[in-house]
C-alpha cells in the first residue's frame, strides 16, 4: 500500500512540474536527481517515468527518459482531436449533466467574468473545459481529454490569446452554457465545434507569423 502511494505521489508531483514547464521540451530526467528532488524512493519515481510515457508527455531515452516535444502538425492534430472529443462531451453534458454539474460550470464562468489578469483568466478557462468533460458522464472521454490537452500543454506552451481573444472566449463559453442549460445537445455541440475550431485557427496563424519550423 505504501508503495502505490508513493507511486502516486511521485506521479502526480512529476506530472505536475512537466505540465507547469519546470523541465523544458526535450530535458533529460533521471530516475537519481527525481527522487532526490522528491524526497522518494527509486521505485516509485521509476513507476511514475512509465505512466508518464504512457501519457504520452515522456518518451524513453538512453539515459532515461526525455520530456516530448512536438511539432506545429502535433499540435493541430490534437486539436482535431480535440474538437470530434469536446463537442460531443458538450452534447452529452446538455442530455446528461447534474444540477451540481451545471452549477459548477456557471460559478466558474461567473469568476473569470470578474478576473482582470489574462493569465488567471486562462487558467480558470482550464478549468471550465475539465468541468465541462465531468458534466458529459462520458468517462472515455474525459480520460482521452485529459491526456490530450496535457500534451498539448507541454508541446505548446506560448499563450497565444489576446484580450480580444478571451472576450471571445468569453462569449463562446455564454452561447455552450446556455445552450447546456436549454438541454439543447445540438446547440451545444456546434457551439463548442465553433469555439475550439476559432482556438485551432489561432494557432494555425501563430505557426504562420512564426515560420517554418518542426519542434515548438
Amino acid at each position: 500500500m505504501l508503495t502505490v502511494a508513493a507511486t502516486g505521489r511521485a506521479y502526480e508531483l512529476l506530472r505536475g512540474d512537466v505540465l507547469a514547464g519546470v523541465f523544458e521540451p526535450g530535458a533529460l530526467l533521471l530516475e537519481t536527481a527525481l527522487a532526490a528532488r522528491y524526497g522518494i524512493s527509486r521505485t516509485p519515481v521509476r513507476e511514475a517515468l512509465v505512466r508518464l510515457e504512457q501519457d504520452g508527455l515522456l518518451e524513453r531515452a538512453a539515459r532515461g527518459y526525455r520530456v516530448c516535444s512536438g511539432t506545429a502538425q502535433d499540435v493541430l492534430d490534437i486539436y482535431e482531436a480535440r474538437v470530434a472529443l469536446e463537442s460531443e462531451a458538450a452534447a452529452g453534458a446538455a442530455t446528461r449533466c447534474t444540477d451540481l454539474d451545471l452549477a459548477r460550470l456557471l460559478h466558474i464562468h461567473e469568476v473569470t467574468g470578474r478576473l482582470a489578469d489574462p493569465a488567471e483568466i486562462r487558467k480558470l478557462n482550464g478549468e471550465w473545459h475539465v468541468a465541462l468533460w465531468q458534466a458529459s458522464r462520458n468517462r472515455t472521454i474525459f480520460t482521452l481529454l485529459t491526456r490530450l490537452t496535457a500534451q498539448l500543454r507541454i508541446y505548446d506552451r506560448s499563450p497565444h490569446e489576446t484580450t480580444e481573444d478571451l472576450s471571445k472566449t468569453r462569449q463562446e463559453h455564454t452561447q455552450v452554457l446556455a445552450a447546456i442549460t436549454a438541454r439543447d445537445p445540438d446547440a451545444a455541440r456546434a457551439h463548442l465545434t465553433r469555439h475550439l475550431v476559432r482556438s485551432r485557427e489561432l494557432r494555425l496563424a501563430q505557426f504562420a507569423r512564426s515560420g517554418p519550423r518542426e519542434a515548438i
